[in-house]
């Protein structure tokens, strides 16, 4: 890049990252603009190695970080859960004993071992030494109840010390005492750690192995090296498939958790939504009333003041544009498959057909009507039909043959509902119910009931909306019982 500049800008100081070359004569500045390129930072052409250094560097950094970092840790090996497949069936002393079952197995290990390396030394010495082998035999498998790590390595340093205390013919390079205490080290730490552990502690005993016959089992006709190997392979082997399993089944339980959460969200949703459905017609109804009757107000009235007809169109726009305001919330809860009912939404009035329909699909039902039947508001008559009807069903479904009883109570100041079955009496004994798509004459007869398909999630649904109260459980003699209050406003004669 070639610029022109003044004279007196020859003598000025040039930026950074730039060089120029001046040339007196004709006043003119070459300037050549350099890019200098960032250092680059350390450890950023560990992104440029291939995908074998990378393997292995990860797996270095695996091995330094189970066996390497903090071997000696105290760990201490918690008790068993109470609350196991196995245990919670056992009576309550035991299932309290039994949360030491692995401490227990242990303290049995680590005798088995003291009792392998004290009878297997061979020594003509006397009892003493024998006693030292197996203490140093046991104490690994004892270490593992509180440093797991620390007792790997721990027993890697017994089984050289151990077979410097040999006889002629003993085993090489694992007397048997050692052979037992590293076999058992093993298996307790792979199954107190992770895989991967499990298979550096493996490795790490190939290695001492090599070493030990390469280097200093030059004499001996006979090595348990491989024994030790195969042996140990396949005890961490089947560890390791233990853990894999005990993960997976942690996974599907919490995936069946969340599940099960996700199924009792969407359930309350879609019955809300079914509420919503159905109370859509009811105010529906109500709004188009009051929007009629706002408009035809002003014709019953002879010579209506102004300020009357102003009144009631007001009153009609508000309850016209409040319809389309419903109708377009209903739009977004409703499903695009879903089809309006073309009959009106049922009340209490249309009960007697429910328990007809009920009958004819075999199952026995006594209606009882206590109080003053008054007329209510169609929602809480809407939502009392729907209840019995959903208990019914479940009388149904769950106790087949058993008879129903379903009391309707008009008290002050609400409504109350009570549905209570029977218990469901021996298979043997239910009566064959009549076809429900015919009627005794040949006619066809509606299909039974199936009421909203949530049970007593929806039943709570539509008691919580009209702030109602709903107890639902078993009976004493083996049946079951749904009550409901729902609460209705008192209107006075002077408030008509």
């Amino acid at each position: 890049m070639t610029r022109v500049v003044p004279e007196t800008d020859a003598r000025e100081p040039l930026s950074a990252g730039t060089t120029a070359t001046t040339r007196s004569a004709y006043r003119v500045s070459v300037t050549e603009t350099t890019h200098q390129q960032p250092p680059a930072p350390r450890g950023a052409g560990a992104g440029t190695r291939s995908p074998e250094y990378q393997a292995v560097r990860n797996a270095l950094r695996g091995l330094r970080q189970d066996l390497f970092r903090d071997p000696f840790a105290y760990r201490p090996l918690p008790p068993r859960r109470p609350d196991g497949p196995f245990v919670r069936r056992l009576p309550a002393r035991p299932r309290s004993a039994a949360q030491h079952l692995p401490h227990a197995v242990v303290g049995v290990l680590a005798l088995i071992a003291l009792m392998a390396g004290a009878l297997s030394s061979g020594l003509p010495g006397g009892d003493v030494m024998a006693l030292l082998i197996g203490l140093l035999c046991a104490l690994p498998v004892l270490t593992t109840l509180v440093r797991p790590v620390g007792a790997f390595w721990l027993s890697l340093a017994v089984t050289p010390v151990v077979a410097l205390f040999k006889s002629y013919d003993a085993d090489w390079p694992w007397m048997p005492g050692a052979f037992v205490c590293h076999l058992a080290v093993l298996v307790v730490v792979a199954l107190r750690t992770r895989p991967r552990t499990a298979a550096w502690m493996w490795v790490l005993t190939a290695v001492y192995a090599f070493l030990s016959d390469v280097f200093f089992g030059g004499s001996y006709y006979y090595t348990n090296s491989g024994p030790m190997m195969v042996t140990s392979a396949f005890a961490l082997l089947v560890v390791c498939l233990w853990h894999v399993r005990r993960n997976a089944q942690q996974e599907v339980t919490a995936q069946q958790t969340v599940t099960a959460h996700e199924r009792s969200r969407r359930t309350a949703l879609e019955e809300r939504t079914t509420i919503a459905r159905e109370l859509h017609d009811v105010v529906a109804h109500h709004m188009s009333v009051v929007a009629i009757q706002a408009e035809a107000a002003p014709y019953r009235v002879e010579n209506p003041p102004p300020e009357l007809e102003r009144a009631f169109a007001t009153i009609r726009e508000n309850a016209v544009a409040a319809l389309t305001e419903l109708r377009r919330i209903l739009g977004v809860v409703r499903a695009e498959d879903y089809e309006a009912p073309d009959a009106p939404q049922p009340t209490l009035a249309d009960l007697d057909a429910l328990l007809v329909n009920v009958q004819g699909a075999g199952l026995e039902v006594e209606k009882v009507v206590t109080g003053a039947v008054r007329e209510l508001p169609q929602g809480v008559e809407l939502s009392a039909y729907r209840i019995v009807q959903e208990a019914l069903s479940n009388s149904l479904r769950h106790a087949p043959g058993a008879g129903a009883r379903v009391e309707i109570g008009y008290v002050l100041g609400g409504l109350g509902v009570r549905v209570v079955n029977g218990p469901a009496p021996h298979p043997s004994l239910v009566k064959p119910a009549r076809h429900p798509a015919t009627t005794p004459e040949g006619g066809l007869r509606p299909p039974p009931p199936t009421g909203a398909g949530h049970g007593l999630t929806g039943m709570r649904e539509r008691v919580t909306m009209l702030g109602g109260e709903m107890t639902a459980g078993p009976t004493d003699d083996g049946g079951y019982e749904v009550a409901v209050f729902l609460p209705v406003a008192m209107v006075n004669e002077g408030d008509a």
